[in-house]
């Protein structure tokens, strides 16, 4: 009887385990990962893929060309970590000072090219190529709508039919549960910068200046308000500024006041008039005290919106494959944003989390993502890699079969 991806995959732990500690001790960040794309290309050499590297980043695109002609599926998995210095207390930890992969990324990558070598091996079943879409920059730097400009989704010769995206997390869900939804999955994400400009006094005589500080405030309270109420509750919109900064002594009126803060929707249509609305409401503040507004709207990541389709074939494999308790139906989005909206845009497209608590550890109480003492079981590593596999071979076969 032929070994299934799964049982291959489970064969390949340790292999799989030791590329995913070697990246994890040499984090890099942002579109520049040399060292990270030494290792992937390593351990891609000897396969019989098609495989080029970006122009503007450090991203490799491997193609493997079934036996059969057919369409094309594309997997991703995104490489980059983050400026954390880790507390993780893990066995394996981050060598390079102020950085870590603490959203494992690490495993990502792993797992795609743990799939490339399962796929590899299984090429004569294959109707069809598969994209292997190893991404730099998605920490903010957009790396998969520069893979997209340098040509990623036709790198077969032929767009994709589907995509699909694997996430570890490193809490909330229990280790190994599968989580999807069709339609929003994650958040857009964008960034705005105001700098509230006035004219700065002795605090004894403040009418004799003009105080930025107290616009500025009001201005983050009314960023509240006009989201309760200029917006659906039922197509909600998050506003949080995490930054704020203004004067330097307790007697002295500053010249200027500046905040950021992130602005998070779940539709296109909400994240398409919410500029609109911050930019007004900001101006309307800042002249009824007199004063000046620079204010940056810096648009980000899309909304993340999966295929309904797609998501249900996702969630069918994995019940398929593992077993009915191992894949939820999210009942609503994730907060967080990715780039992989970008490809989701553009492809019928499957955003699929995975949960990655350490063994014993609480789910419920363990660091998420992006903490200094978040920490990822390298025991999922086999399921992840199976799964990329099982999605291009079974989504290959359903189009051979019409």
């Amino acid at each position: 009887m032929p070994v299934s991806l799964r049982e291959a995959a489970n064969d390949m732990s340790e292999e799989l385990v030791r590329l995913r500690h070697a990246l994890h001790r040499e984090p890099e960040l942002g579109l520049d990962l040399p060292r990270t794309q030494e290792k992937v290309l390593g351990a891609l050499a000897g396969l019989p893929l098609e495989v080029s590297t970006g122009k503007g980043l450090s991203s490799i695109t491997a193609v493997l060309r079934g036996a059969a002609p057919g369409p094309t599926v594309l997997l991703r998995g995104d490489m980059d970590a983050l400026p954390v210095s880790e507390r993780s207390g893990a066995a394996v930890v981050s060598e390079v000072p102020g950085r870590m992969h603490a959203c494992g990324h690490d495993l990502h990558t792993t797992m795609l090219a743990g799939a490339a070598h399962l796929l590899a091996a299984r090429r004569d079943r294959l109707a069809g190529d598969v994209v292997f879409m190893f991404q730099p920059g998605e920490e903010g730097a957009g790396g998969a709508k520069v893979m997209i400009d340098e040509g990623v989704l036709d790198a077969s010769g032929r767009r994709p039919v589907a995509a699909y995206a694997l996430h570890v997390i490193s809490s909330v869900l229990p280790r190994g549960v599968f989580v999807s939804r069709g339609g929003p999955i994650m958040a857009a994400a964008d960034r705005l910068l105001v700098t509230v400009r006035g004219k700065g006094g002795h605090g004894a005589t403040p009418h004799r200046a003009a105080d930025p500080i107290p616009a500025a405030c009001e201005m983050v309270t009314a960023l509240q308000t006009m989201v309760t109420r200029g917006f659906d509750v039922f197509d909600p919109v998050v506003v949080t500024v995490g930054s704020f900064h203004a004067g330097t002594a307790d007697n002295v009126i500053p010249d200027e006041a500046r905040f950021e803060a992130t602005v998070r929707s779940f539709s296109a249509a909400a994240h398409s008039r919410i500029q609109e609305r911050i930019l007004m409401l900001l101006k309307g503040i800042a002249s009824a005290h007199g004063l000046e507004v620079e204010a940056d709207y810096d648009v980000s990541y899309p909304v993340t919106v999966n295929s309904s389709a797609e998501a249900d074939f996702a969630g069918a494999t994995v019940r398929e494959v593992f077993d009915e308790h191992r894949y939820i139906t999210a009942p609503q989005p994730f907060t967080g944003s990715e780039d992989f909206s970008f490809v989701c845009d553009q492809v019928p497209s499957a955003f699929i989390a995975l949960g990655a608590c350490p063994g014993g550890a609480d789910p419920a109480r363990a660091a998420y993502n992006h903490a200094p003492e978040a920490a990822f079981d390298d025991a999922v590593l086999p399921d992840g890699a199976a799964l990329y596999a099982e999605l291009a071979e079974r989504r290959l076969a359903r189009e051979a079969a019409g």
